[in-house]
């Protein structure tokens, strides 16, 4: 279960972060944005990020997860097409074959949603 590989990872990068952020800052939220041909289960990823967090800064916080669509350029249409399966690279609109993958492959951290903790002071 690479999921809790990347959890880890994610905790640590955001931990690292803290500083920058001020002194009492609290992480409430983490947010991702993954593709279907990252190869990541999310409920094994949202899983793994309470287990990884446990005992962290970070423990208590929300990972929220905003799941991308695989996109390919169909050469036939001239243009960016939002494929209707994940592995099914043919052109929604004229059936062309679309092996120009342009997105679904995400696994980005694209935001942290902070709060400065004084509500627990």
């Amino acid at each position: 279960m690479h999921e809790l590989s990347i959890a880890v990872s994610l905790v640590e990068a955001v931990c690292d972060e803290l500083p920058r952020l001020g002194a009492g800052a609290r992480v409430d939220a983490v947010r991702l944005r993954v593709g279907p041909l990252a190869g990541v289960v999310k409920e094994a990823l949202l899983f793994s990020f309470d287990v990884a967090a446990d005992g962290s800064p970070l423990e208590g916080a929300r990972l929220e997860i905003e799941e991308t669509p695989v996109t390919a350029f169909c050469a036939v249409c001239q243009a960016v097409q939002v494929m209707a399966a994940a592995f099914r690279l043919r052109c929604p609109v004229c059936g062309a074959p679309t092996p120009d993958v342009e997105g679904g492959r995400e696994l980005e951290l694209v935001a942290l949603e902070v709060s400065d903790g004084a509500a627990d002071r």
